[in-house]
């Protein structure tokens, strides 16, 4: 007779791990050293996209190529190297082919600089790990706090050395902003600038409508990440007769809008229905198109 522990064991599906030159390994296999400079300083690389799987286990992967794209991207900004795009596409391929778990998950491949003792030896990693009940439930909507992120929202301008726009592993600023968010809590925090502009959230981007404008922060200057959610949003709304801008906003400006979603590759966009304890106007319509310009039905 099986305990309650072991049936929630056997109907829960396991994360997925799969390294490059080794494939998809078994569980609780051992996947990196314990001097990785990935994990030890967080220096390396990821990015992350969501996974859906239909009953038959049949997956699709959304907008793969943009995410290897910007992988790359960040990788040559990091180390002016780029990704082994190839070895990448198999190895995804050949992960999703294993997850044959029916929903929707997150795709996450990780480059490391390696161990600190063995340099030139990057780790690749890829993981699906089943879509978190936080994410699907931030779809209902979300009250958000502003929260400082301590720069004027031009100060990347003139320093690229800081990384601004690299989807870096070095995450510890946006899990702190996570404990403080519930610390006050509400779900989710918008980062400002030190001159009070509105930024991005910890693991999304701001998406503004008002007026058949959607609006979202620009990259250039503010070290924010150029969000592939935001730029298929901006491209089939300005299909669908749209007007998209990159502009700056204050937080009151987000009180006169249409709608605010904070929109992410996992969640979509999500509503934000509150911001500093204050209500901001929705439209569950209007929410439900910018979900179908997201691919998110």
């Amino acid at each position: 007779m099986r305990s309650k522990d072991q049936e929630t064991d056997r109907r829960a599906p396991a994360q997925l791990v799969a390294v490059q030159g080794r494939g998809v390994l078994p569980a609780k296999k051992h996947v990196a050293t314990a001097d990785d400079l990935g994990l030890t300083r967080g220096d390396g690389v990821f990015d992350a996209t969501r996974v859906v799987t239909a009953s038959d286990g049949v997956s699709r992967v959304d907008n793969l190529g943009l995410h290897l794209d910007r992988l790359d991207r960040s990788l040559q900004k990091l180390a002016g190297e780029r990704i082994d795009r190839d070895a990448w596409q198999q190895l995804v391929d050949e992960a999703v082919v294993n997850w044959r778990h029916p929903g929707e998950s997150v795709l996450k491949m990780m480059h490391t600089r390696g161990p600190e003792s063995a340099s030139g030896l990057p780790l690749m990693v890829l993981t699906i790990t089943p879509m978190s009940a936080a994410a699907l439930a931030a779809r209902d909507g979300l009250r958000i706090t502003t929260l400082c992120r301590g720069t004027a929202s031009d100060a990347h301008r003139d320093a690229p050395w800081l990384l601004g726009g690299v989807k870096t592993l070095s995450y510890a600023t946006n899990m702190a902003a996570g404990r403080e968010a519930a610390r006050r809590g509400v779900d989710d925090v918008l980062f400002t600038s030190t001159d009070g502009y509105c930024l991005e959230g910890p693991t999304s981007s701001l998406v503004v409508a008002r007026d058949g404008v959607l609006l979202t922060t620009p990259h250039e200057g503010t070290g924010i990440l150029d969000s592939i959610t935001q730029a298929v949003i901006f491209a089939k709304a300005a299909k669908d007769g749209w007007r998209t801008e990159y502009k700056l906003m204050k937080p009151k400006e987000l009180a006169k809008a249409d709608g605010v979603w904070l929109v992410s590759s996992g969640r979509g966009a999500a509503p934000v229905l509150e911001l500093d304890g204050k209500q901001l106007a929705q439209d569950a319509k209007l929410t439900r198109k910018v979900n179908k310009y997201a691919g998110f039905r």
